[in-house]
């Protein structure tokens, strides 16, 4: 079998240009997770630019005089956030790939 440097830079072309259309469709999808009962809600984009975090009123009153409470609840609620953009690339991913790479 020979090695064709043309046709490997062709699939490489067209890799980057996969992930680049990828890349777009992902900045266009918006997942959001809470914490608390919907005291902290974080808002994210496929991928993972952390857009927005919501805290409740009554939250930042509850927290007064318990700060790592409320950083709990943020942090959960951005990881939650982060999980679900984390599917959003796989299927991303998945359909992009239809079927070619086994895994995806």
């Amino acid at each position: 079998m020979d090695f064709d440097l043309g046709k490997m830079q062709q699939m490489l072309a067209q890799a980057q240009a996969m992930k680049s259309q990828m890349d777009e469709r992902l900045e266009e999808v918006t997942v959001e997770a809470d914490s608390g009962g919907g005291a902290v809600v974080a808002r994210m984009n496929g991928n993972k630019r952390l857009l927005a975090v919501r805290i409740a009123p009554s939250a930042a009153q509850a927290a007064a005089g318990d700060i790592s409470l409320l950083e709990d609840l943020i942090v959960a609620a951005v990881n939650a956030a982060s999980s679900k953009a984390e599917e959003a690339q796989k299927s991303s991913a998945s359909s992009m790939l239809g079927g070619m790479l086994p895994g995806f």
